[in-house]
């Protein structure tokens, strides 16, 4: 999960590059950079938050009227700050860009790049292999004068070599932005635009949550296998060079996106909100008195809201959350998250003396976030203690951007929802059902036909992913991750690795 940013306009757009992934960076607290260009390129990044990376002296160097950001979640390579992206080739043209989701077969396209195309590559990041792979295509098509056909032709060998989850933009130096979204569309991408006089100015982003503060209009979403090029005019061409069926991440609306969002024609809001609704009935069957329902913030408050509703019971805030704090699924060592999760979330003890509560989380991965919450609660002086999850047991690894740990990793992967229950100290463990979810989502675009839903399901939608292929991603994924963190993996004593989730 990363989160992506193109604007091509009249002016400089440093400003709205900036503010856009400030609106972004839910999506990525790693590294963030910019690209512009204006008569040559110009680039800023660096490991850390946009706020930290990006100061007054930076911002006023980085001109031109077009330009790509990007804000860093590591799923593939490591967390070395020269994988921060944009990516830069200065062949043909130039060209950068930054890219959201992993490529499954990198380790070929790498071999390809080096052995064929005499390719050499400065990190071991998915992201610089499918820059260097557009970049030869679009030098085989021989431009003299680029035109859309180049893209679009370069494209559907990019679309026909890479397999995987991509949506990406791209700079063309002194030609455009490119934006593409991969057959199956598993991460999202958007299109907007806003008016400058009579002329239109366009944006291409990961949600369409940084539309609204820029002053941009929503359009419409990438379609999979589509391919947008933006010309130094600001003419908008959009082709679907590929045809492929939408197949998104289901795991965008339970967790990933924010709830200002809307992707594929669904409201990440209402999908949550549903997804509370549903699994109402699970509690009413159950027959347990709740005094309170109390969400996670902040990802389980609109769940949280929906399920109260239907089971009539009051909505409270029982937790104060320190917003100086980081999205604990994006901390890169279970140490730091455990550590970080005390002063993140403080109980206020008047919700739950004497109560019997039903805390509501978007999603339980390890558990040990779930367990280490649930004994703030009793600490707090809570009679019992009821947990929901929004979302079904999640028992498998996802390959395409979400770096969810390995099966073994997995609480659910190897224990029951009664043994999970005892594993984090709850009366009473409810999980959403996947045809819940489904509903969740489908009642607000019909028109899709299936999910990236492997984490529930086991099952995905590139054909190339296998056990086999699970396997070694996962173990490439914590030979990365432990380097220089294998003292923190020793002292977590619970078999976790340095994985993103818990």
């Amino acid at each position: 999960m990363c989160g992506i940013l193109a604007i091509s306009g009249y002016q400089d757009v440093i400003q709205d590059l900036y503010d856009g992934l400030m609106l972004l960076q839910h999506r990525g607290q790693d590294a963030a950079g910019i690209m512009t260009y204006n008569d040559q390129f110009h680039l800023k990044k660096a490991n850390g938050m946009v706020r930290d990376v990006f100061h007054a002296k930076s911002l006023s160097r980085l001109k031109g009227p077009m330009g790509i950001g990007h804000v860093r979640y590591p799923t593939a390579g490591c967390n070395s700050e020269f994988e921060a992206q944009p990516f830069f080739v200065n062949s043909p043209f130039g060209i950068a860009l930054a890219h959201n989701g992993n490529l499954t077969n990198y380790k070929e396209l790498s071999k390809e790049l080096l052995e064929k195309h005499y390719r050499h590559l400065n990190t071991s990041a998915d992201s610089e292999i499918l820059l260097n792979i557009f970049a030869v295509a679009l030098g085989n098509q021989k431009p003299r004068n680029l035109t859309p056909d180049h893209v679009f032709g370069a494209m559907k060998t990019v679309f026909r070599k890479c397999k995987g989850a991509y949506s990406a933009v791209a700079l063309i130096g002194g030609h455009g932005i490119v934006g593409f979204r991969d057959p199956h569309g598993i991460r999202p991408l958007v299109l907007g635009k806003r008016k400058y006089g009579m002329k239109e100015e366009y944006i291409i982003a990961s949600e369409s949550s940084a539309f609204y503060g820029l002053e941009f209009e929503f359009v419409r979403d990438v379609k999979p296998g589509e391919v947008i090029y933006i010309d130094k005019k600001n003419k908008l061409h959009s082709r679907i060079v590929t045809p492929g069926v939408l197949n998104p991440c289901i795991f965008e609306w339970v967790y990933l996106a924010a709830p200002d969002s809307t992707l594929d024609g669904v409201s990440v809001y209402k999908a949550r909100v549903r997804m509370g609704e549903y699994l109402a009935k699970q509690i009413k069957e159950a027959g347990i008195k709740i005094d309170s329902v109390i969400p996670i913030p902040d990802t389980g408050r609109a769940s949280a809201t929906g399920l109260a509703d239907k089971i009539k019971a009051r909505y409270r805030e029982g937790f104060v959350k320190n917003r100086y704090i980081g999205r604990t699924f994006i901390m890169s060592g279970q140490k730091i998250r455990k550590r970080s999760l005390k002063f993140k979330l403080h109980p206020i003890e008047l919700e739950f003396k004497g109560k019997n509560v039903l805390l509501v989380d978007d999603s339980i991965v390890r558990g040990n976030t779930s367990k280490k919450i649930i004994e703030l609660v009793r600490e707090a002086g809570a009679k019992k203690v009821y947990f929901a999850s929004a979302s079904p047991p999640i028992i498998g690894p996802d390959p395409y951007g979400i770096d969810l740990p390995t099966t073994s990793e997995l609480i659910a992967g190897s224990k029951s929802i009664e043994e999970i229950r005892k594993f984090i100290g709850a009366d009473g463990l409810y999980y959403s059902k996947i045809e819940d979810l489904h509903k969740a989502i489908l009642y607000g675009n019909k028109k899709i036909k299936g999910f990236s839903e492997g984490c529930f399901t086991k099952k995905y939608p590139t054909p190339e992913v296998t056990p086999k292929l699970l396997k070694a991603l996962g173990a490439s994924r914590n030979t990365s991750r432990t380097k220089g963190n294998k003292k923190d993996d020793e002292e977590d004593g619970d078999g976790s690795k340095t994985m993103s989730l818990v």
